[in-house]
């Protein structure tokens, strides 16, 4: 379950489906990303398919990425069956 988010355009997008602070071209793939680690209990559950799932380094801070497009991604820290810390970013 999601727990708490870094970007604030993402937390409006994912409580009201604002598109406010967010590329609104990716609203269809950060809804469906937001509902995976919203129902994950696992890091495995959110390593579906087109996902580039990966941790970042380094690796103590226990912190995860998702492709949504092109250089964007979503990270996060994943702990104890949840997520923290949802960030949406451009960091490549």
């Amino acid at each position: 379950m999601i727990r708490s988010f870094r970007h604030k355009g993402v937390e409006d997008f994912f409580y009201d489906g604002t598109k406010k602070g967010i590329q609104p071209s990716h609203a269809g793939k950060l809804a469906d990303i937001l509902d995976v680690l919203n129902a994950a209990t696992t890091i495995q559950d959110i390593n579906f398919p087109g996902s580039g799932l990966h941790r970042l380094h380094p690796k103590q801070l226990n912190r995860w990425a998702v492709k949504v497009s092109g250089n964007w991604r979503l990270t996060f820290r994943f702990e104890e069956g949840d997520v923290y810390e949802v960030d949406y970013e451009d960091y490549h």
